[in-house]
């Protein structure tokens, strides 16, 4: 008996790292072992040393193929079994094991945009659809297209044990989000990894491309984010609404390091119009969708819970944000507990001041 094991790993792509997957018949009874792919051909390796190392990290159930079969995530490897230097998540799982006490939680809301033939699934092919307005969470008709693609995609992560929680129409015609979550830093980019390979293998089926651009239609129209909701224990345990502001600031401390690693074009989404805040500034915010991070209103009303940095774009890697988010709000919080006490000076007593001894007044001569 076989069964059919589908490796995914990511490429060695620029700007934008791939998915990329191929299939190996393993026996039954036997786990998907390591396996090797030619990495001159995914711009990993070069054609005189091509060898690379798949090495199976994370399985799930295949949704698409028969009962036993399984999608196994992998973690890319030069030929002496060291991390390939594309390889984001062996970094991220370094930090997790650091900051594990912190037990950080991640929630990430992926938007995408589905093309066809060269432009947003549904539009007209010449000219564009009617204004942003009725296509965020809308229902009907031709305003909605793509939904079917959707419907297919859910159902796919929830029998193959993904995270996924909920998917809704996004503001621009032809782009949608789904939610995965509540994972851990290497979890949630595992998981969300393979959602993203379920969706683009599905939407194969129906002839339609996804693209993960953050700005995929220049001009008035929404970009697509990937917007990251983040808490440790201590944000949401009860009154832990001022860790939640402690973690917003922190990252405010890193701006630069991180805009330039969340996501390829992020200066063409965040303009600090449609709902995001300018690229080079920093703010954070309760309920501010126009804030580089937004602190839920429930979340201040209750006095614990999580923040969301709007900030990522919909093809940021969920390994390299997850770690960089958890060494700035975790590594701060921890810096923070290690501080010595500030010591208060002991405060002296006022030195008296000296009192001057009179002369002893001299005794009147007695007059004889």
């Amino acid at each position: 008996m076989k069964y059919q094991a589908e490796y995914i790993w990511i490429d060695g792509s620029e700007p934008t790292r791939k998915l990329r997957s191929k299939t190996k018949v393993v026996n039954v009874g036997s786990k998907p072992p390591v396996w090797g792919f030619d990495g001159s051909s995914t711009n990993q390796a070069t054609g005189h040393f091509s060898d690379c190392v798949l090495a199976p990290v994370y399985s799930v159930p295949d949704p698409l193929r028969g009962s036993n079969d399984v999608l196994v995530m992998c973690e890319v490897l030069n030929a002496d079994m060291t991390p390939h230097v594309t390889n984001e998540r062996s970094a991220t799982a370094a930090v997790a094991k650091t900051y594990a006490s912190f037990e950080p939680k991640f929630g990430i809301e992926q938007e995408y945009t589905f093309f066809q033939d060269g432009r947003p699934y549904g539009w007209p092919e010449d000219g564009f659809p009617a204004p942003q307005g009725p296509y965020y969470c809308g229902v009907g008709g031709a305003k909605m297209p793509g939904r079917d693609i959707v419907e297919a995609h859910t159902l796919a992560c929830i029998r193959a044990g993904i995270g996924i929680e909920g998917t809704n129409a996004e503001v621009m015609m032809g782009q949608w989000e789904f939610q995965v979550g509540v994972l851990g830093p290497v979890e949630i980019g595992d998981q969300l990894w393979l959602a993203r390979w379920l969706l683009e293998r599905i939407a194969e089926e129906f002839g339609v491309d996804v693209n993960f651009d953050a700005k995929p239609v220049k001009g008035d129209w929404n970009g697509a984010g990937a917007h990251t909701n983040f808490s440790t224990k201590q944000m949401r345990a009860a009154g832990g609404y001022a860790a939640c502001v402690a973690a917003a600031e922190s990252l405010g401390t890193r701006v630069k390091e991180h805009i330039a690693n969340y996501g390829v074009g992020i200066e063409d989404r965040l303009t600090g119009a449609h709902e995001t805040a300018h690229w080079s500034k920093f703010s954070f915010g309760v309920s501010d969708r126009g804030a580089s991070v937004r602190i839920p209103a429930h979340v201040a009303r209750d006095k614990k819970g999580y923040i969301e940095d709007r900030r990522p774009n919909a093809n940021v890697d969920p390994y390299v944000v997850a770690r960089l988010i958890t060494e700035t709000a975790c590594g701060a919080a921890s810096a923070k507990s290690k501080a010595p006490a500030t010591k208060v000076a002991a405060k002296k007593a006022p030195a008296k001041k000296a009192v001057a001894k009179k002369a002893p007044a001299k005794k009147a001569a007695s007059r004889r």
